[in-house]
């Protein structure tokens, strides 16, 4: 299992309320939809091109 990097985030909390709607929406954790998002995001960008098993 891979390491994963721990660090502190600030976040609006109107933006934080949302995200934390659309994690309980898809049963997910907040932490885990950001990730989700933020993976897609870069993937989108052309940041992130291959998907490896975590």
């Amino acid at each position: 299992m891979s390491k994963r990097k721990a660090f502190p985030l600030r976040i609006n909390p109107k933006l934080y309320e949302a995200l934390e709607k659309w994690a309980d929406d898809e049963l997910r954790s907040v932490n885990a939809q950001i990730e989700i998002l933020l993976k897609e995001a870069a993937k989108k960008a052309g940041r992130l091109k291959e998907d490896k098993p975590e």
